[in-house]
């Protein structure tokens, strides 16, 4: 699918220079959405909620009342769908109450049959894939001053932290493998806290040949406080709005999924009650990062879940499936965060590994790397450090025992610390007594 240069459909064309923002609506025809889908939305909507104002329903389809949701409403008043049902004297028509009629229940009810979606006006397909062409030039190019700013929580050694940066502004895919507990998802949390940082516009609904894929997700997705406070909300509808109110700012997506993914997740799902779509989750995280925390550990085989990942990782496109079978193209525009604790041999072959663009080992931390980390957990939580404590702690406890260390051990023996010295009314220092019975509760011989 090729982009389309004309601004229908609220978008401003690509032109190089300033921010991305969704140009405003100023007719029905600025939607890009056919006059009686747009009527049976706002039927839909009136079914649901019942008497509503011109001014209350155009902010429920994200439309402006003038120019827009008058025409739909002055529209469907002549075919006896809707009527006024109250109004207030100087305030206009967008005061007006409106009532659906039994000709328009009737109506609706057909609509919902092919639909229940009822909320904001959906943009099309083509206008959202150029939305996201059109803001990659957006994203956050990470310096090392900047990634140092980032990881400065973390105690990395040198060499991870300078494969890092590259890794990050590849906008491609990581491969983060090592030992569990040495801070893989702590060091990708980071990089998304990075991104947030920068701001995107996406619609609340994507329109596909009749249906809707619902994209924004407020649990996924972190809305970004607008400058121009006419772009939203029934005031922004009254005046006129200086933007497309189909869409909302929102911080770049970090979305993260684990075992719980699916090869059905990674595709269009319909809801057969409802009977619209939901967007899957790269093309929520379109614009940011996805980690797949746990990889190897999901229900489907490692080799099937890459097997997906080919296509949209060399060539940055995404195919998904309508129920009609259909398929249509979509940016992947992603940063793709692969995290495991197991050997990567375990996982791919090497013709797979090769795919992954960036592979960054996180190993276990050296003894002063531990020491730093345990310094700076015991400051944290109130623990008392010693250096004598953290030396009898490695001798009796890892030396001994030939365990490894692991980064997230000194944060859990602090929490043990802390939990008896609580329970024993003693102070939380790094004793020999504390020590013993800290590691005692945590470590297990396996």
């Amino acid at each position: 699918m090729t982009a389309l240069s004309s601004s229908k459909g609220g978008l401003n064309p690509p032109t190089g220079k300033g921010p991305f923002i969704p140009t405003p609506i100023t007719k029905v025809e600025d939607t890009g959405l056919s006059q009686l889908w747009l009527q049976d939305l706002v039927l839909k909507v009136l079914y649901f909620q019942g008497y509503l104002t011109g001014f209350q329903v155009a902010e429920t389809v994200a439309l402006p009342f003038a120019g827009v949701t008058d025409q739909i409403l002055n529209a469907l008043k002549r075919e006896k769908f809707v009527e006024v049902k109250s109004s207030q004297m100087g305030l206009g028509e967008g005061s007006y109450q409106y009532a659906i009629t039994g000709a328009g229940i009737d109506r609706a009810r057909e609509a919902l049959e092919r639909s229940q979606y009822a909320g904001p006006a959906p943009v099309p397909l083509e206008v959202y894939n150029r939305s996201i062409r059109n803001q990659q030039r957006g994203r956050l190019r990470v310096t090392s001053r900047v990634l140092r700013q980032a990881l400065a929580h973390l105690v990395l050694n040198e060499t991870t932290f300078q494969r890092i940066g590259p890794a990050v502004n590849s906008g491609s895919s990581i491969f983060l493998y090592g030992p569990p507990g040495n801070g893989k998802t702590s060091v990708a949390r980071a990089v998304g806290q990075m991104i947030l940082s920068t701001t995107m516009y996406i619609p609340y609904a994507i329109y596909v040949d009749g249906q809707v894929v619902k994209l924004y997700d407020n649990v996924n997705h972190k809305r970004a406080p607008e400058k121009d406070t006419t772009a939203r909300g029934t005031g922004s509808l009254r005046a006129g709005a200086r933007r497309d109110t189909r869409w909302v700012l929102i911080q770049r997506p970090f979305i993260m999924t684990g075992g719980e993914l699916t090869m059905d997740g990674l595709d269009l799902v319909f809801d057969d009650v409802n009977k619209f779509y939901e967007a899957p989750f790269q093309v929520k995280a379109n614009g940011g990062i996805l980690l797949i925390d746990d990889f190897g550990r999901q229900l489907v085989r490692p080799r099937d879940l890459l097997n997906r990942w080919i296509v949209p990782l060399e060539n940055r496109i995404d195919y998904l499936t309508l129920h009609t079978g259909r398929k249509v193209e979509v940016p992947f525009d992603v940063l793709i965060v692969f995290s495991t604790n197991l050997p990567p041999k375990d996982l791919v072959d090497e013709a797979f590994l090769r795919r992954l663009r960036h592979k960054i080992e996180v190993g276990d931390p050296t003894y002063e790397e531990y020491r730093e980390i345990f310094q700076r957990m015991a400051k944290a939580k109130g623990v008392g450090y010693r250096d004598q404590g953290l030396a009898y702690l490695l001798q009796e406890w890892y030396i001994k025992h030939n365990r490894k260390l692991r980064a997230s051990h000194p944060r859990d023996l602090c929490d043990q610390i802390l939990d008896i010295s609580n329970f024993m009314s003693f102070e939380p220092n790094m004793t020999r007594d504390l020590i013993d019975r800290a590691a005692l509760a945590y470590f297990v011989d396996l």
